[in-house]
């Protein structure tokens, strides 16, 4: 016997293991410690260890506690062969992502869609600036025939609200829709929020549309690189706008989604001044997706200071959750219920498979990401998803074949990270993201370390989690 593959934390006063490539988690107890201790040293027969482990415990206790390791496969016999998991033919698609346009009111330095890193030419190429009625329609149409009895259709851009006729228009027609073919759909939008208006807010608010508001921060952050096309900075614009569509919108939990950069990495500060000064229900974070070379881009040390900040957030997150109260770090709860679901990864995302990105004219791409581009192009909303491409596209990204993610204990969570960002830094999709393999591993680490100390202090939580929808709002990321 030997032991498998798995990552030991404490928390709570307790110790758990953390089942590589099941994705579960599990509490050892005395006699289950007792022989992950011994088997750490080598392989063992069952005699030898249970005669290791008879001054503490009878063989039948050693016994039972072996026979449960391995039914995690904690504890392994010889070599235990890899069977490679590839998701199912015609896997049911949840969510579209729709780019009403590809055009911005913003200039934002940063931004992957317009900036230095661009993939498609949003001003010059051959895709249309805005998405019209009758592609938004064939969207709505194909989202209804690719899904299950559940399906989500998320409005996005370039800035969503340039094209707010047809985002009216759609949600009106697919709401119909979905009711006459006996499927529920819901809907949510990501804005920088310059455009929003009255007018808009009700639209919103009446039709139950989560809201996602790009966001980086207090004055000076915001207003480092989320700039107009003149050079002015957008926040007091933007807060304005934000107050009333808090003020108005109560139908669902609005949430901020921050960029961060070099330049911008002070977390508590944002987290502050955007849920207890603005009043966000939730702040969520993601390190810019860049080349190397760019001035803002994230460091080595970035990622260290990142990392302990994030620490230090989820730990208020803990305290605040033991008591029952609402705490916003939306980093640390989806991470949690990713843990909760035992979420164990092929592919880093839904890009491709549960979700997919629609262009403006129609396209079906991998993700928002990539709409657009001819190169990640998998269908067309007339004429369905192309099952070869996306098959050829699956089994060519699996983490099975990404070389340093196969001995990561951190893989069922991120399975080589996403295929923007190693597009961006790699120029290759399935390269995985070793710039932030430490820190994924740590934060990894830190949401286990979250989850054991809730399943000793609060398990209530834990299990409303197996009651509740995955997201309260969409964070789907500018």
């Amino acid at each position: 016997m030997r032991l498998g593959e798995f990552h030991r934390f404490a928390a709570g006063g307790a110790e758990f293991l953390y089942l590589v490539p099941s994705a579960a988690i599990f509490a050892l107890d005395d006699v289950s410690r007792a022989v992950v201790d011994a088997l750490a040293a080598g392989e063992l027969a069952f005699e030898e260890l249970a005669a290791r482990l008879n001054r503490r415990f009878r063989a039948s206790e050693v016994h039972d506690a072996v026979f449960e390791l391995r039914g995690v496969r904690a504890v392994v016999d010889g070599e235990m062969a890899s069977v490679r998991q590839m998701p199912p033919a015609n896997f049911p698609l949840s969510t579209v992502v729709l780019n009403l346009t590809n055009q911005c009111n913003l200039a934002c330095t940063y931004c992957y869609e317009y900036g230095e890193d661009k993939i498609v030419d949003t001003q010059f190429g051959s895709q249309p600036k805005f998405m019209d009625a009758a592609t938004a329609r064939d969207t709505v149409e194909f989202l209804l025939r690719e899904s299950g009895r559940r399906a989500h259709l998320t409005f996005f851009g370039g800035e969503t609200l340039l094209n707010s006729p047809v985002l009216r228009e759609t949600i009106e027609y697919a709401r119909r829709r979905a009711a006459e073919v006996g499927k529920e759909i819901d809907f949510s939008l990501t804005t920088n929020a310059t455009l929003l208006r009255e007018e808009i807010i009700e639209f919103l608010a009446d039709n139950n549309v989560g809201v996602t508001v790009s966001i980086d921060g207090p004055r000076e952050m915001q207003d480092q690189f989320r700039v107009f096309h003149n050079g002015r900075g957008s926040y007091d614009v933007v807060t304005p706008k934000v107050q009333e569509l808090l003020k108005r919108h109560r139908s669902r939990p609005i949430g901020a989604r921050v960029t961060l950069t070099a330049q911008t990495l002070d977390i508590r500060r944002i987290f502050r001044h955007l849920r207890d000064e603005i009043g966000f229900w939730e702040v969520g974070f993601a390190p810019v997706t860049t080349a190397p070379n760019r001035a803002y881009a994230i460091e080595d040390r970035g990622f260290d200071d990142m990392l302990a900040q994030f620490r230090e957030l989820a730990g208020e997150f803990l305290e605040y959750t033991v008591e029952n109260r609402h705490h916003g770090f939306s980093n640390v709860r989806d991470t949690i219920e990713e843990l909760h679901q035992g979420m164990s990864k092929s592919h880093p995302c839904g890009a491709g498979l549960g979700l997919l990105g629609v262009s403006t004219s129609g396209d079906v791409a991998l993700c928002h990401r990539f709409a657009g581009s001819e190169t990640h192009k998998m269908g067309t909303v007339q004429t369905g998803i192309d099952r070869l491409v996306q098959i050829d596209f699956l089994d060519k990204h699996h983490v099975d074949d990404k070389t340093d993610c196969r001995q990561c204990w951190a893989r069922p969570l991120c399975a080589g990270g996403c295929y923007h960002e190693a597009h961006t830094r790699y120029g290759d999709t399935q390269r995985p993201n070793l710039h932030y393999c430490e820190w994924i591993r740590g934060w990894t680490d830190t949401c286990l370390r979250i989850y054991g100390e809730l399943a000793m202090r609060n398990p209530d939580y834990l299990r409303r989690l197996n009651r509740e929808e995955h997201h309260e709002t969409s964070q789907v990321s500018k």
